[in-house]
């Protein structure tokens, strides 16, 4: 039966230890001459290191294929919440970015929300955004709520 460890016996276990390989320090040593890295060319040279995307001289992938598109620097781009998804609340309630994030609606806390006019509302309102669509105002105002543009 094995001895219980304690600090005078502490071993580490068996194959987790084991000694570096000493390269360059002669023939004997199976690692001597060109101490594992061929024979010649750019790769067997000291402190040669391929950049990323490097094709060894071919065309790099990220340079054949074609640019495409166009994102403007200053685009703003929104959280859309449908209308109808707002239904699940009851009649009198207010809903902000910070409630919709509470819920798990929103993945982001500070992301701006846009509410669009897909389905139908049943219910009345108070909903505050950063932009709604006009078939979005017109739906909530006419199930008798309120729209609160945030800045």
């Amino acid at each position: 039966m094995a001895q219980k460890p304690t600090l005078s016996n502490l071993k580490p276990p068996r194959g987790s230890r084991h000694r570096k390989v000493r390269v360059g320090r002669g023939m004997g040593s199976k690692m001597g001459k060109t101490s594992g890295a061929g024979n010649k060319g750019q790769q067997s040279r000291r402190g040669y290191s391929r950049r990323p995307g490097f094709e060894g001289g071919q065309m790099p992938l990220h340079r054949r294929l074609p640019k495409r598109g166009f994102s403007a620097p200053d685009s703003k781009t929104y959280a859309v919440i449908n209308v109808e998804s707002l239904n699940v609340f009851s009649a009198g309630d207010t809903i902000s970015p910070e409630l919709l994030y509470g819920l798990g609606v929103l993945k982001v806390k500070r992301e701006s929300v846009k509410i669009l006019g897909d389905g139908e509302l049943k219910v009345a309102l108070t909903v505050q955004a950063h932009a709604f669509s006009k078939s979005a105002e017109q739906k909530i105002a006419a199930a008798g709520g309120k729209v609160e543009v945030l800045r």
